[in-house]
């Protein structure tokens, strides 16, 4: 290589940085603008309140258990009969 060749190289190499530092700062967030906040929230303590009697009790419908309105033989509910 001659010293013509590397000035060059040595020339676009600076070039192209300059112009990529130049583009990186106009397409980034600027310093100022990177500041996030977030709510404050309150404290978790160990009091559990019990529930009402009117949700909780023995009388109350459980949700999870299966409950058959009619015993149903037909195995294709969708068809066309």
């Amino acid at each position: 290589m001659k010293s013509k060749d590397l000035a060059a190289i040595i020339g676009v190499v600076v070039v192209s940085a300059l112009f990529s530092f130049i583009v990186s700062s106009q397409l980034l967030i600027k310093p100022d603008t990177k500041k996030q906040f977030a709510e404050e929230v309150s404290a978790i303590s160990a009091d559990f309140v019990v529930p009402g009697k009117e949700q909780f009790n023995t009388d109350a419908i459980n949700p999870t258990k299966l409950i058959k309105i009619v015993p149903n033989q037909n195995t294709k509910p969708f068809s066309n009969q």
